[in-house]
């Protein structure tokens, strides 16, 4: 055992806000509302008051099975509900605008909204939301989960405290298969928007918004409705040196058609003065299986650390996507993930989708009017 002396409580687990009575109103009673913010909503103390859908059956059974005290049977019913102080919003990407337009209507008792990521399909649907909340007074953040999930934000607390040096490479190896809800089936997008977003968000969040960007994609054999981009294949450049990639892999094999399977999600970051390695447990979701975090740093050589923590990504990171606005509305800051923040992570995703389809480098800044 190395007689270290790093300080090793790492920053892992989100701030928590001092009031959590804040009437949440809920739009949506999908998978995502019902078993992964409201749990952990419940789990964290935070006060969902109403929900809407359009299923009100199933909006009726959501509400019943994690005590959410009104149930409306219109999304512009719950708007208008002066119990409703946060909006969480759980829709379709290319249907979430129009709900944002509205909500902003009533300004007079929404204070915050909760958006889900993507914010928007483009990067100019997604300004007009933050400019509409921004003019209304309302404090718009975008639930970009994978910043909660444990190991990505204790690394992030890692490189923070510099025991990695400066960043040389971050690769992220994802060979998972994911259920594409129908409403997906729609979209001009599948995998970058989607899928992909999750890992983009992630390399903005440990080493900031890259410049250039090369990608590959091509359709996932398993996928049976028409779409571009399955398997996506992308490079971030930045102008320091740095470079992350990440193989975005949704087919992974014929696991589901016979074969053994290989499904898991690893991820490594070098630097200059160490090297960190980790996994995401998300694809053995339904079990808890908790994300992992190993590192070495010459500041104290010869010996790994590992630390290890309970939490998992879902349901257990959306406690941090919805406190972390909350803080904001208590703080009259800045949410950790603002709208206007992720202006720059569907930018990238844009980057990307198009140097894929045109066979191009592109910028981020291109896809920024």
């Amino acid at each position: 055992m190395a007689d270290s002396s790093l300080d090793l409580h790492l920053d892992y687990l989100p701030r928590l806000p001092r009031k959590k009575d804040l009437g949440i109103g809920c739009v949506g009673a999908g998978f995502i509302m019902r078993d992964c913010h409201l749990p952990a909503y419940r789990a964290a103390g935070f006060n969902p008051v109403a929900i809407s859908s359009r299923n009100p059956e199933r909006a009726r059974a959501v509400a019943a099975q994690h005590g959410v005290s009104h149930c409306h049977g219109t999304l512009d019913e719950l708007l208008a509900d002066p119990a409703v102080e946060v909006l969480d919003i759980a829709v379709p990407p290319d249907a979430q605008p129009d709900v944002i337009r509205k909500a902003v209507r009533h300004k007079k008792h929404i204070r915050g909204i909760l958006a889900q990521k993507p914010l928007a399909m483009t990067v100019p649907l997604a300004r007009e939301a933050v400019e509409l909340c921004r003019a209304a007074g309302i404090v718009l953040a975008v639930n970009q989960n994978m910043r909660y999930d444990q190991s990505v934000r204790a690394l992030h607390d890692v490189l923070q405290r510099g025991w990695l040096g400066e960043p040389v490479l971050a690769t992220i190896d994802m060979r998972a298969i994911p259920h594409w809800m129908p409403w997906s089936q729609g979209l001009p997008s599948l995998s970058t928007f989607i899928m992909s977003i999750h890992h983009l968000d992630t390399f903005r969040y440990w080493l900031g918004t890259p410049s250039r960007v090369l990608a590959s994609t091509r359709p996932d054999p398993r996928t049976r409705f028409p779409h571009r981009d399955g398997i996506n294949l992308y490079i971030l450049e930045y102008d320091n040196g740095c470079r992350a990639a990440s193989w975005d892999d949704v087919w992974t094999g014929p696991a589901r058609e016979g074969s053994e399977s290989d499904i898991a999600i690893r991820w490594r970051v070098e630097g200059t003065e160490g090297l960190a390695r980790g996994t995401i447990g998300w694809p053995s979701y339904p079990a808890r299986t908790p994300s992992t975090l190993d590192f070495t740093t010459r500041q104290q050589p010869g010996y790994w650390f590992q630390p290890r923590w309970p939490e998992v990504w879902f349901p257990d990171a959306f406690v941090g996507t919805m406190a972390q606005l909350l803080c904001a509305l208590e703080d009259d800051a800045e949410p950790e993930i603002s709208g206007r923040d992720n202006l720059e992570t569907i930018a990238l995703c844009q980057a990307v989708f198009a140097a894929a389809t045109d066979s191009r480098v592109t910028t981020v800044r291109e896809f920024l009017p």
